[in-house]
Order: structure tokens, then sequence, then C-alpha cells
């Protein structure tokens, strides 16, 4: 019963956060000298008719206090307009927002699979070679920008041919089987996983280094070696029990790096993604897409925030009973 309470009390807390949110974005976009509409009107396939529509949803010709009223109503109710080519917003955001989803979700996966374990191999051979191997590989990785690694590995893949250049699917997607579209999908994700996952890992094993090291020097570990304890149980039941759970609370804030990571690494190989549909919306001055886009991107740092607190709960007795 606590558990539901603490979740419903989180959903709460977060409704201020959406609200602050959708202000500054709505009154930085509507403040500045664009015309919400200018695509929409030099458009030739958009009727006057949906333009009208659009000046009487938006409320154009009212006060932005007004403006932002009618939108804010308007996003409750689901109806978030249409873009500047004449797209239902909602359609354009179903489309990429599994995309981003399945992105980020691989990258974390493999993240966690490949630096947790490097960063507890770090801890116990300090200042080994190996040590010292993987601080110097951790570090070249998070000296490289994630757009410059992108492009070296777009030009890798064009040279080359091994992987496709950009997209999620080939033209010829629908004509393959269950398995070929397994494998095409896969063939595509290969380059904007490495670039995020390079990126990613640095940090995570650096840091489940760090709070290895950090719990291998506290009294309890001290004390359990001097019972006599085998160096394993001391490591893998003792130590790294306290050492994850730090982790798992920077679970929502790699969530949210990943988000916003992502949005160069899905522009430069065009995968149809979130990050890179808020990129070209701010480029077009899309007011309908770039509101609606960002209010979806901050939900989805919420909901991972939310999630690390919930997999925190589960992992740490003293937290469920502090709650």
């Amino acid at each position: 019963m606590d558990f539901f309470k603490y979740i419903t009390k989180r959903i709460l807390q977060v409704i201020p956060l959406l609200i602050i949110v959708s202000l500054i974005s709505f009154f930085i976009i509507r403040l500045s000298p664009v015309d919400p509409l200018a695509e929409l009107r030099l458009n030739p396939s958009i009727s006057q008719e949906t333009l009208d529509k659009e000046i009487k949803r938006l409320n154009l010709d009212k006060p932005i206090y007004i403006q932002y009223i009618s939108w804010a109503k308007s996003f409750i109710k689901g109806d978030l307009g249409y873009t500047s080519a004449g797209e239902k917003v909602a359609v354009k955001l179903k489309e990429r927002i599994p995309n981003t989803l399945l992105l980020t979700a691989i990258v974390i996966f493999m993240t966690w699979l490949v630096g947790i374990p490097l960063g507890i191999l770090s801890a116990i051979k300090k200042e080994t070679a190996v040590d010292r191997m993987l601080t110097v590989i951790s570090s070249v990785g998070m000296a490289i920008p994630s757009f410059f690694f992108a492009i070296l590995l777009l030009l890798f893949a064009v040279k080359t041919g091994w992987f496709p250049a950009g997209g999620l699917t080939s033209y010829n997607f629908n004509e393959f089987g269950f398995w070929g579209k397994f494998i095409d999908i896969s063939k595509h994700l290969v380059l904007p996983v490495v670039v995020l996952f390079t990126i990613s890992l640095s940090g995570l094993q650096r840091q489940m280094r760090a709070n290895m090291l950090e719990v291998m020097d506290s009294d309890y570990i001290k004390f359990a070696r001097a019972k006599g304890i085998s160096e394993w149980k001391v490591i893998f039941k003792h130590a790294l029990r306290n050492a994850i759970n730090p982790m798992i609370t920077l679970l929502g804030f790699e969530f949210a790096g990943l988000l916003s990571g992502a949005a160069l690494t899905e522009y430069v190989f065009q995968y149809p993604g979130l990050g890179r549909l808020i990129l070209e919306a701010v480029m077009k001055s899309d007011i309908n897409l770039v509101m609606a886009s960002l209010m979806m991107g901050t939900i989805m740092l919420i909901l991972g925030n939310l999630l690390a607190d919930i997999l925190l709960m589960i992992a740490d007795p003293r937290i469920r009973g502090a709650r």
C-alpha cells in the first residue's frame, strides 16, 4: 500500500514541474519574432480554412496569457494541432517516440551490461595495469564529442558499406519477413547505438569504480574481511549491494542525458526519433510540434526518474521502510 501511495505522491509532485516547463517553453517561443504559422502560410497545400482554424485554436489574435491557457486546454484534451507540413502533431509523435525509446532502452541495457562489470573490475584491480587501461579508455570515451564521433562513423559506413548510413529501415523494408525486418532494423541501429553507448559507458564505468572503492574502504567491509569471509563474498554480497544503489539513482539522469545526447546523433544518422524531430521543428519554428515534443520529452524524463526510484525501492529494503 505504501508503495502505491509513494507512486501517487510522485506523480502529483511532477504536475507543477510540467506546468513550469510548459510556461517557460510557451512564452519563450511566443515572444520570439517568428510567426508560428509562417511555414503553414508558405505551404500551398494548406487551405485558408486550415489557417483560420489554427488561428482560432491558438488564439493568436488574443493576449499571450489567453493563448497559453487555450494551448494548455487543447494539450490536456489531446488536441496537439498540425505541423507546418499540415500533418497531425499527435501522429508525428506516435511515430517518433517509440523509436527514441527503442534506441535509449538498448543503449541503457548495453551500458549497464558492460559498464557495471568493468567498473567493478577496475576497482578490484586498483592501480594495476588493468585499472590504468580502463581509465584511459573511459577518459577517451568521455572526451569524444558525440556529434563528431557520429560523423566519423557515418563516413565509415558510407566508405565501407558495411552498415546502413542512416534511417531506421531500408526502402524495401515491407518486403521482408519477420526476421528480415528484425535484422534490417538491427543493422540500422548499430551506428547510433555505438555512438551513444561509447559516450554513456565511460561515465557509468568511472562512477561504478568510485562507488566500489568508497564502499570497499568502509569499516563494515574491513570487519567482514577480518571475520575471514572470502573476498568473493565480500565484493559481490556486501560491497556491490551498497555500491549499486547510487547507480540506480543515476539511472533517471542517464535516461535524461541519453535523450538530450540522442538529438544530435539522431540528426546525423537521420534516425526518426524524438530528438531529431525537436531539432527540425525548432529550425522550422513549428510551434505546435516544438511544444508537443518538449512536453513529451519532459514526460519521458519524469517517467525515467520515477522508474529509477521504483527500482531503488525494490533493491534497498531500507528505503521501502523509510517511505
